[in-house]
């Protein structure tokens, strides 16, 4: 394991990265090291706990929530979430992805919570995305890279969103990025409580994760949800705290750890 440092320096000396920090485990030995800069300008020297912006992995995060609800019996995954989410109670399907937007059928069955957490619910982008219904997700609902200030607020976002239809039925392809945006607002609406809020109480306080950072809009008054559009947006780490198995928060049932 002594040549770790040599590795991230490697990547550091050719231009890759400004920096790096590694971590190699075998059994009971631990190698962590650092190289190079925490900044662009090598102003400042990386550190084992520097933190990193890591773009989507609030996905598990998000995902880890909607397994706590569905932990404590307030929905299931076969659960149509049309009760929660009923803009997306009667979705229309596009005939065939590259047909026309405006070419559809209805949907042969209810979005499902499962359909939601694995991505297959008919929304989201594919490996094309000149597909005119993933166009849709640019201009209407401003998906793509993170821009906070040009997303509606949550109601406005769904209705949004209810006026764009599915690639392909419930279900049957796997698509990324959007249904991790419409689990969390389907958390904000079950649980009665913002997101932000939410996530804070029952995943980073208990995880001690102190120096977490993201981006939400504000909320509508009286709504009690938060900015569906990009959950994963912010950057999430935690120092020095770890949880004794069986940790959890105050309420509610004991929490995985995500890693």
């Amino acid at each position: 394991m002594s040549s770790l440092r040599d590795i991230l320096e490697t990547y550091v000396s050719n231009g890759s990265v400004p920096g790096a920090v590694g971590l190699i485990a075998r059994g009971d030995r631990v190698e962590v090291q650092a190289a190079g800069s925490a900044e662009a300008d090598g102003t400042s020297p990386m550190a084992r706990d520097s933190i990193f912006r890591i773009a989507s992995i609030t996905k598990p995060v998000t995902a880890a929530a909607v397994m706590m609800l569905v932990e404590e019996g307030r929905i299931a995954l076969e659960d149509p979430v049309g009760p929660w989410l009923p803009e997306l109670a009667s979705p229309a399907v596009v005939r065939t992805p590259a047909g026309p937007a405006g070419d559809v059928i209805p949907a042969v069955r209810p979005i499902t919570v499962a359909d939601l957490l694995t991505f297959r619910a008919g929304y989201g982008f594919p490996s094309d995305f000149s597909l005119p219904a993933v166009g849709l997700l640019y201009s209407e609902l401003k998906q793509g890279p993170p821009q906070p200030q040009l997303v509606a607020a949550p109601d406005e976002w769904m209705a949004a969103l209810s006026r764009i239809p599915l690639l392909h039925q419930p279900g049957d392809a796997w698509l990324y990025n959007t249904c991790s945006d419409i689990q969390g607002v389907l958390i904000a609406r079950v649980s009665g409580r913002p997101l932000p809020e939410f996530l804070a109480e029952r995943l980073f306080e208990p995880l001690g994760m102190a120096e977490r950072r993201g981006h939400h809009l504000a909320q509508p008054a009286g709504t009690g949800r938060t900015d569906p559009a990009r959950p994963d947006a912010g950057l999430l780490a935690a120092r020095g705290k770890r949880l004794k198995p069986g940790t959890g928060p105050a309420r509610g049932p004991p929490l995985s750890v995500i890693e």
